[in-house]
């Protein structure tokens, strides 16, 4: 018989919780070539990209943001920002770092951030866009000087029930924002370990009663080694759009340990 372990697979994506931040940061150093520099004392994480441009930094911080998301000014383009908080689904913000690397990706081109969402059936407000559960808002600030990008999932209006928030300054440029919202709208559910879901769907069984009956969980028995080559996987799909880096050897990484609704 197969080894399997349980999954839960949590739709829509951005109720999934933050995830494995290595989904992120292993294919930057490894398929991408950033470097990594940081005091092994803090609890931090700095990636470098070969030309020095860009610089991503995972630092926990329970009041601010903890990804953070810097490209220095060019020839053509100002300097921007991105950031975004503990929570925000790893899939999201990885949308954007494989945009970010990708040497084939069009950085010019006419799609708004707004159209993916729109046509995923998002409500539309004036600058802002809403998920069909009202529970996620893209926001887009231009008035008085000032031009960013909000996006805030949140099962209320109160700030203790916001799930997380990213941000992207007005000179981000487009493709990367819309890479963000591409992966926000897709609807495949993301896969997470049932034993480490986000708090808000740790304590409310019945959110789906909240949430107008639009969350879907349930779990599923998926082969540990589907599970555990997921990783290895992604970075050799990353690698394979730069046929001439140099790649360091993937340690190979522990199977899962078996856990609650672990068969063989």
């Amino acid at each position: 018989m197969i080894d399997t372990v349980e999954q839960a697979l949590v739709s829509p994506r951005y109720l999934a919780g933050g995830g494995d931040a290595a989904w992120i940061t292993v294919p930057l150093h490894r398929a991408c070539g950033w470097s990594y520099g940081h005091d092994p004392l803090m609890p931090r994480v700095i990636l470098t990209s070969p030309d020095q441009q860009a610089h991503l930094r995972l630092e926990p911080n329970p009041d601010n943001q903890w990804w953070r998301l810097r490209h220095a000014a060019t020839r053509n383009s100002p300097s921007w920002y991105a950031s975004f908080s503990a929570r925000t689904p790893v899939e999201l913000i990885a949308a954007v770092t494989d945009a970010l690397t990708d040497p084939a990706a069009s950085r010019t081109g006419s799609a708004s951030p707004l159209d993916p969402l729109q046509d995923a059936g998002w409500q539309w407000q004036p600058s802002t866009r809403v998920s069909p559960d009202g529970i996620t808002e893209v926001e887009h600030f231009t008035n008085h000087g000032c031009n960013s990008w909000f996006i805030t999932a949140a099962l209320s209006k109160d700030h203790e029930n916001q799930l997380w928030q990213a941000r992207f300054d007005g000179n981000t440029p487009d493709y990367l924002i819309t890479a963000f919202t591409q992966a926000l709208a897709d609807p495949a559910p993301l896969a997470r370990d049932p034993l480490l879901l986000p708090p808000h769907l740790r304590r409310h069984p019945h959110l789906h009663l909240h949430l107008h009956l639009h969350l879907h969980l349930h779990t599923e028995q998926v082969p540990v080694e589907t599970v555990a080559s997921a990783l290895e996987r992604r970075v050799a799909q990353l690698t394979a759009r730069h046929p001439n880096a140099l790649t360091k050897q993937l340690p190979t990484r522990p199977s899962p340990q078996p856990g609650p609704g672990h068969r063989r």
